[in-house]
């Protein structure tokens, strides 16, 4: 049993002062708001929750920075594709896990706390699978064990290069699979991460391009009541390609052929009508966003405004990883609406409204419930998960309530975060992860080979 003290705490019911936290077998057994400080407590200033991460592809972390240079003939996703194709077909299982490592510490860093790993790394550089089929993925669980971070695995099916069922081509043979074959990775995953503490298991079939619709449906039913996630209407070319192919853009197809619900995680949906925005509000699914990936590969910009405005459910992630952060996530999907609206403060929900406060509120709520996650934010109950920020940052100094999160998403980021427990484990302190040192020297000798 452990008891945290905090000068100011954001509850699950709002923010509180004199906060203490008893925590016992990695959950919030009791909180106490307005009490006071005791010998026993570990005390810091201002705690938040952690925050969920819906979309990561871990090995794409080896790749940050190394796709900017241009082209003549044009430089866009289908192009960054080709590289993150090049540079998959050279990791071994153990360079998979080095990278995967470095990343979750430096994911629970920056304040998130459960990451959502999106997984279609499979089989060896010629294609055919490990004797061990769930090889990479207990290499992914291996990572999550090692740095402490909260694991949603969520293994994927990938059977084509293109809509209709186009054949794959030769770059792709890390990531294919038949359902057969696929079913049975499946249940190696859930082995996989049985002994790992708070891990769960989704499913996803990679996008509309990679599985035909007899294909997808057979994924869902699969997965049963298990989170179920999907790239979708990521670029102009899909949209294109999709309404070429079936009469119907990507979101509007899925939700006339697919029981799209509470369970869903429609990733990136940067492309939507004003129609498939509400008709996928409706649904209850959640919209995992990744603005960072989505501005670096120029996908676009969500229209987030139509979606809140009909209830929709928000969630954000990392994706291809080239940057890392709560706050860089959160402030460039309010920043990619002003771009888009030209107006300020379009996030916030009410007149006066914290705009930080809007948005960490929604990505909280909508993560959570992507990963499966039962009970968000600090509650008696609940997961353990949490972060102290600096009160010295210059971004929070003088700061209480909901001005702390407008300091740290539009004016701190990553460096104002201290401390990170996750399931009752303290994991960074000072800003630095426990294991940081022999991650980064894992990572420094993997990329040395990689890179060669």
């Amino acid at each position: 049993m452990a008891r945290l003290f905090f000068d100011q705490a954001l509850l699950q019911e709002g923010w509180a002062r004199a906060v203490r936290l008893t925590l016992a077998d990695g959950r919030i057994e009791r909180i106490e708001a307005g009490a006071t400080p005791e010998a026993a407590d570990e005390r810091h200033a201002l705690a938040i929750p952690g925050m969920p991460n819906v979309h990561s592809h871990a090995f794409q972390r080896g790749m940050a920075g190394l796709t900017e240079r241009g082209s003549p003939a044009g430089d866009n996703f289908w192009t960054w594709r080709e590289v993150m194709y090049r540079f998959a077909l050279r990791m071994t299982p153990d360079d998979i896990e080095a990278i995967a490592a470095q990343l979750f510490a430096e994911l629970l860093e920056a304040g998130f706390t459960r990451v959502g790993e999106f997984h279609y790394l499979h089989h060896d550089a010629n294609g055919a699978p490990y004797a061990n089929l769930a090889e990479t993925a207990e290499r992914i669980a291996a990572a999550a064990r090692e740095t402490g971070i909260g694991l949603t695995l969520i293994p994927t099916f990938y059977a084509h290069g293109g809509f209709g069922g186009a054949p794959a081509n030769l770059q792709q043979r890390r990531f294919i699979n038949d359902l057969d074959r696929f079913a049975k990775l499946f249940a190696a995953s859930r082995a996989a991460v049985g002994g790992l503490d708070g891990a769960t298991v989704g499913i996803a079939a990679h996008s509309l391009r990679a599985a035909t619709p007899e294909e997808l449906e057979a994924v869902v039913a699969m997965g049963g009541d298990r989170p179920i996630h999907l790239h979708i209407a990521e670029q102009v070319k899909e949209v294109e390609d999709c309404v070429r192919w079936s009469g119907a853009r990507p979101v509007a197809w899925l939700l006339d052929h697919a029981s799209v619900d509470q369970r869903w995680c429609l990733v990136h949906a940067t492309h939507m009508t004003a129609m498939e925005s509400e008709r996928l509000a409706r649904s209850g699914a959640v919209a995992g966003l990744c603005p960072v990936t989505e501005a670096d590969l120029g996908d676009g910009i969500f229209d987030a405004l139509t979606f809140a405005a009909a209830g929709g459910a928000v969630g954000i992630g990392s994706d291809s990883n080239v940057l890392l952060g709560v706050a860089d996530e959160l402030r460039q999907l309010e920043y990619s609406q002003r771009l888009l609206h030209r107006a300020r403060n379009l996030m916030s929900r009410s007149e006066g409204g914290s705009t930080g406060r809007a948005l960490f509120d929604a990505a909280l709520a909508g993560g959570s419930h992507a990963l499966g996650i039962e009970h968000a934010g600090l509650a008696a109950g609940a997961a353990a998960d949490l972060v102290t920020l600096d009160p010295d940052h210059l971004a929070l100094v003088g700061r209480s309530g909901d001005d702390i999160l407008d300091g740290f998403i539009f004016a701190g980021g990553q460096n104002a975060v201290d401390c990170v427990w996750r399931h009752g484990t303290k994991l960074v302190s000072g800003g630095r992860h426990i294991a940081r040192e022999r991650c980064r020297a894992r990572f420094r000798a993997t990329m040395a080979r990689l890179l060669t």
